[in-house]
């Protein structure tokens, strides 16, 4: 089905426009999200301030999706960019950010086969690697000591399966 769509902002990440005169639909660029987990059951975070929320955010290594780049291809850059690793990935999920007002689409991988290899930082970014139980970080969102992302309670989800075992 097919949208007349008005176009009201065309920015360098986003392109905002109105559907039928009324529903207001934000245009972004896909991500990924990667899980990590470490052999003591951890899994690899990222705190970096976000400006938009304004506050400082635990999240899994993520980030967008460039022209021209798989979503697989994506994982490993923005792996090796926000900590240092190469890994051999393997898609777990895929949801939409937020389907009520944005077309984003974000595919969650796992990383596994670990191997230091740095790439440059965007220069926007100041990230500080930690490692946490899932279990922490989400009684941490919970009861808002921390602030993260969707990906963030997805990647917790995810490898709380993984490390329980086969059900």
């Amino acid at each position: 089905m097919s949208h007349p769509a008005e176009t009201i902002y065309d920015g360098h990440i986003l392109k905002l426009e109105r559907l039928d005169g009324r529903w207001e639909v934000i245009r972004h660029a896909d991500a990924v999200a990667l899980l990590v987990l470490n052999e003591q059951g951890e899994m690899l975070c990222v705190r970096q301030q976000r400006r938009a929320v304004d506050a400082v955010t635990l999240e899994v290594p993520a980030g967008l999706i460039d022209p021209g780049e798989s979503p697989e291809q994506a994982a490993r850059r923005e792996l090796q960019e926000e900590a240092g690793f190469d890994a051999d990935v393997t898609l777990l999920s895929r949801f939409y950010a937020s389907p009520g007002f944005s077309n984003e689409l974000l595919y969650l991988f796992r990383a596994e086969n670990l191997r230091e290899s740095r790439l440059p930082m965007d220069d926007d970014e100041d990230i500080e690697v930690v490692w946490h139980r899932p279990a922490e970080v989400l009684e941490g969102l919970r009861d808002g000591h921390l602030t993260g992302a969707a990906t963030t309670v997805t990647a917790a989800l995810f490898a709380l399966q993984l490390l329980a075992g086969p059900a």
